[in-house]
């Protein structure tokens, strides 16, 4: 059987102020008010080291060969034969949400040690959808950035899909 968790002092006094606040049911007496907790003085954490100033990767466009990927590798992206093991269907959602989803949809495929990706904006209407255009700002974010190598559309004629690849993870 499991024993009860005793409150600590802290927690003993944090309860003790909030009965304060609370009134008694009829013909119960109000609880005492709770003594003054001792003070600790707790000294402020060392600053951080600063870390080594790391390399900043290139942005990274869709269609364009980075410097950290091989011509064979680069080839098999663009041609579509790297099959994704990932997909994710924009099709139908706002900017604001896509944005959302594909963040999320990269770094938990980052995560769990995917390589190749493929996220479907869609084609869009006349110069191109609202999704297509902004794809390669948000595969640019910060936070994105150190995770893709490359992006390429798998095909000529499939402008509305773009295979991703993601960088692999060190042990």
């Amino acid at each position: 059987m499991r024993r009860a968790r005793t409150l600590s002092e802290e927690e003993r006094h944090l309860w003790a102020a909030y009965a304060q606040a609370v009134k008694p049911l009829r013909g119960r007496a109000p609880l005492p008010a709770p003594p003054a907790p001792e003070r600790i003085t707790v000294s402020p954490p060392p600053p951080p080291r600063p870390s080594p100033p790391r390399a900043t990767p290139a942005s990274v466009a869709v269609g364009v060969q980075p410097s950290g990927v091989d011509a064979k590798r680069w080839t098999e992206l663009r041609r579509g034969r790297l099959r994704p093991e990932r997909k994710l269907d924009l099709h139908g959602h706002f900017a604001e949400v896509a944005h959302g989803l594909v963040r999320r949809f990269i770094l938990d495929a980052a995560a769990d040690g995917a390589r190749c990706i493929c996220i479907v904006t869609g084609k869009g209407q006349g110069e191109g959808g609202v999704l297509r255009r902004e794809l390669p700002h948000w595969l640019n974010a910060p936070d994105l950035r150190p995770h893709i190598l490359a992006a390429a559309h798998p095909h000529k004629a499939n402008a509305g899909a773009v295979h991703v690849l993601l960088r692999r993870l060190r042990a």
